[in-house]
């Protein structure tokens, strides 16, 4: 049962993280190529020089959350199954993205998003085998 929501969910779900990387949350296109290379400082010095814990919350966690549910795609590729393809293919998909954000200029190619998004899918691998062994009777 989780597994036909699922597969009935995750494109349309892609689709609107896509919008969101691009063209949500009051994006416009920079006048210049944007890069952060630093990894985990820029997202330190980001949250230290935030003062509203909100806006940590909608994009630290948020760029860990929001990246959860392809941690299940083992249920509809089974080579996804295996971490190590999961996050190897996933790691390739994501810089693409962020080059395409920094190509396009309308987002900033950031190590730490490649970082927190991975994470994010990880846990979600850690949730699906979790979910699997306690609800195996709804998985199907």
């Amino acid at each position: 049962m989780l597994k036909k929501f699922y597969k009935i969910i995750i494109v349309p779900y892609t689709l609107f993280l896509l919008y969101l990387m691009f063209w949500g949350m009051g994006r416009f296109q920079y006048a210049d190529n944007q890069i952060t290379v630093e990894p985990i400082f820029s997202t330190i010095e980001f949250i230290h020089n935030t003062i509203e814990w909100k806006y940590i919350g909608i994009i630290v966690l948020g760029n860990i959350i929001m990246f959860i549910p392809f941690g299940f795609l083992g249920w509809i590729f089974p080579r996804f199954r295996d971490l190590k393809a999961l996050i190897y293919t996933f790691i390739s998909s994501i810089i693409i993205i962020e080059a395409l954000q920094y190509f396009t200029r309308m987002g900033i190619f950031e190590v730490d998003d490649i970082i927190l998004n991975t994470f994010g899918v990880y846990l979600g691998w850690l949730l699906c085998r979790l979910v699997e062994k306690r609800f195996s009777r709804l998985v199907l």
